[in-house]
């Protein structure tokens, strides 16, 4: 990290020297700025800056290196060493040892607690119970377990975080993908409602016939619009990380939707409803669509469907704060129920087999937001909701 951030000084015209980098980091290794960019600042600066008159490319410098950080796992690499993430031994619990394990009380006491260790912690900690590290029953750390915590790093195995800090990257669904059955575009069509609207471009054979002969055989061609479906959907799709396994599914479905409907409108969202969403995941923050505007935009007689499996900590839904990536003002619960009052016709299709549903919280506090209007992402489960939403 810091070898990097010395090539963007020199690049930038600071004179700083090998010498200079090396008290830095053994001031580092001192702990004299720890936890902190606020006091990184100020000892780098101390340390590299020799002249005043530099102090300025030193803060464009600093600046430009450090802007990007936008996601926690961004300022992990800079302020948490690398060795404390890394994962050596897996502590391996009983189902009774587990059980004993208490959680620390909430979001709130989570994030307060998380931040005093991280100012408190100079060293790293494998298999631990208390400090970030890896491995342990800790709630601060990733590879072991804690029935509530914060994961920093890693991968999601007991998928208990309340709060998640990771950067993700996320692909587009591709609308391109084969159906592996046409049975999905089949259970859609009861969803449908049939019209002819727009130029007319298609020939209507029966009504050229008929022209024709009372044109004493002269050919008399007729045209009509296109016959389409008048029904008009607005989609949304999660592309949180434990939609992973059912991208494939979601393809499947998306291809179908795309062919299907023709006043079709979607927009994703990373494991629940807040106040934007967006249509381009690799430009989902810089292309926002405020959720606001989405209810102003589309009139109340859209069908709603949401694809996801609801399944993430509870207080992204009932929080304000709840968001993995941003702070958000008003909790998710808040905004769903905003969109479900604008829109009637509403249901949920969740990809995970539906005897999971009950062993999962929030897959209740979504099933409670849709008013039990959750339907399994099978054929059966694609029938009834367009049942639902046809009527």
């Amino acid at each position: 990290m810091l070898i990097n951030f010395f090539y963007t000084l020199k690049t930038a015209g600071v004179p700083v020297s090998i010498k200079e980098l090396l008290v830095l980091l053994e001031a580092m290794q001192q702990h004299l700025a720890f936890g902190s960019i606020d006091d990184f600042y100020v000892l780098a600066r101390t340390c590299l800056v020799k002249d005043e008159k530099y102090f300025d490319r030193f803060d464009q410098a600093f600046g430009r290196y450090f802007k990007d950080m936008q996601t926690v796992d961004d300022i992990i690499s800079a302020i948490i060493p690398d060795e404390w993430l890394r994962q050596e031994f897996e502590k391996h619990l009983t189902e009774e040892e587990k059980k004993q394990i208490q959680s620390l009380g909430g979001l709130e006491k989570l994030i307060e607690e998380f931040k005093k260790r991280l100012a408190e912690q100079k060293e790293r900690h494998e298999g631990g119970n208390k400090w970030i590290g890896t491995g342990g029953t800790s709630p601060f750390g990733h590879s072991g377990y804690n029935p509530e915590g914060v994961r920093v790093g890693g991968e999601s195995k007991n998928q208990r975080a309340a709060k998640v800090w990771e950067k993700r990257e996320f692909k587009n669904l591709d609308d391109s993908v084969e159906l592996g059955s046409r049975n999905i575009k089949v259970a859609l069509k009861r969803l449908r409602k049939f019209a002819r609207q727009g130029a007319e471009e298609e020939l209507d054979i029966d009504d050229t016939i008929r022209s024709t002969a009372r044109n004493a055989g002269f050919l008399d061609i007729r045209m009509v619009p296109e016959r389409h479906n008048a029904v008009k959907v607005l989609m949304f799709f999660d592309i949180g990380g434990s939609m992973d396994p059912h991208v494939e599914m979601c393809e499947e479905l998306f291809s179908a939707v795309r062919t299907e409907f023709k006043h079709l409108e979607y927009f994703y969202f990373h494991n629940f409803l807040y106040d934007f969403v967006w249509k381009n995941n690799i430009r989902r923050f810089s292309e926002k669509t405020q959720t606001i505007d989405v209810m102003h935009k589309y009139t109340s007689d859209y069908k709603v469907i949401f694809v996801g499996d609801a399944s993430m900590s509870p207080y992204e839904i009932t929080h304000i704060g709840g968001n993995l990536e941003y702070h958000n003002e008003e909790a998710g619960a808040v905004w769903f129920q905003r969109i479900a009052e604008t829109f009637p016709k509403l249901v949920w299709l969740n990809p995970l087999p539906e005897d999971y549903w009950p062993r999962t919280h929030s897959v209740k506090l979504v099933r409670d937001l849709v008013e039990n209007r959750m339907y399994p992402l099978t054929l059966a489960g694609l029938d009834q909701a367009m049942a639902y939403l046809s009527k």
